[in-house]
C-alpha cells in the first residue's frame, strides 16, 4: 500500500477482536509517531502504551464515572455529549475494548501540545492501516485532562506533573468479517480548497 492509499483508505476501527498487537508491530507504529513533526522539534511528546486488560478495564470505568457526573448542554460538542449520555446509562467503554490505548501527554504550558499529539496520532493512523490493524482517534480523556483521580493515576505510570493528555489512540485487529479495517474511501464534502 503506497502512502496516499493509507492515507486516503484510512477509517475509524470501533470493532476490535481480542487479540493483542504483536510486540515488533507495536513499536513500529509507536516509531511511526515518534517520528513525527514536532514545534521547533521540541519532541515533547510521551507515549504511554497501556496493554494490561485490567488497567484498560480501571481506566474505562473511571472515565465513566467522571463523564456521569456532568450534563450536558445545548450547543455542547456532539461526541462529548455522546459519552456524557453513555455514561449516565452504564456501561460506557471510550476505548472501544481495544487490546491497546496509546495515551499521548504533552507538557501542559507548551503552545504547540495538542498539535504536536495530532501529528503523532496521524502518522500512527496511518502506519496501523498500512499494516492492517484498526485505530481509533479518542479525545475522551483529554476533554478530562484535569480530572483528580485520571491525573493521579497516570502520575503513576509515570506522567509528569507538567503534562497533561492531549489525545490517545485505540488500536486493534478489527472485528470485521474479513478481518481488516474499514478502507472504503468516502468522497469529501468539506475541506474547501483555494489556490492562489
Amino acid at each position: 500500500m503506497d502512502a496516499l492509499e493509507a492515507v486516503m483508505t484510512r477509517r475509524s476501527t470501533r470493532r476490535f477482536k481480542d487479540r493483542p498487537v504483536e510486540d515488533d508491530l507495536l513499536k513500529e507504529i509507536i516509531e511511526a509517531g515518534r517520528y513525527a513533526p514536532s514545534g521547533g522539534n521540541s519532541q515533547t511528546n510521551h507515549f504511554m502504551v497501556i496493554t494490561d486488560k485490567e488497567i484498560l478495564s480501571k481506566l474505562a470505568v473511571m472515565v465513566q464515572d467522571a463523564f456521569s457526573k456532568m450534563e450536558v448542554y445545548e450547543g455542547m460538542y456532539k461526541s462529548m455529549a455522546n459519552s456524557i449520555t453513555l455514561s449516565k446509562k452504564g456501561n460506557y467503554v471510550f476505548h472501544y475494548n481495544a487490546p491497546c490505548l496509546i495515551v499521548m501527554a504533552n507538557r501542559k504550558d507548551y503552545g504547540n501540545n495538542l498539535a504536536d499529539v495530532a501529528c503523532a496520532l496521524e502518522n500512527m493512523m496511518i502506519y496501523a492501516n498500512a499494516k492492517d490493524l484498526g485505530s481509533c482517534w479518542i479525545n475522551q480523556l483529554r476533554w478530562l485532562n484535569e480530572d483528580e483521580p485520571l491525573l493521579k493515576l497516570f502520575y503513576g505510570f509515570g506522567m509528569k506533573e507538567d503534562e497533561r493528555i492531549y489525545g490517545a489512540l485505540a488500536l486493534g485487529y478489527p472485528d470485521s468479517d474479513d478481518g481488516l479495517p474499514e478502507r472504503r474511501t468516502i468522497a469529501r464534502k468539506g475541506n474547501e480548497v483555494t489556490y492562489i
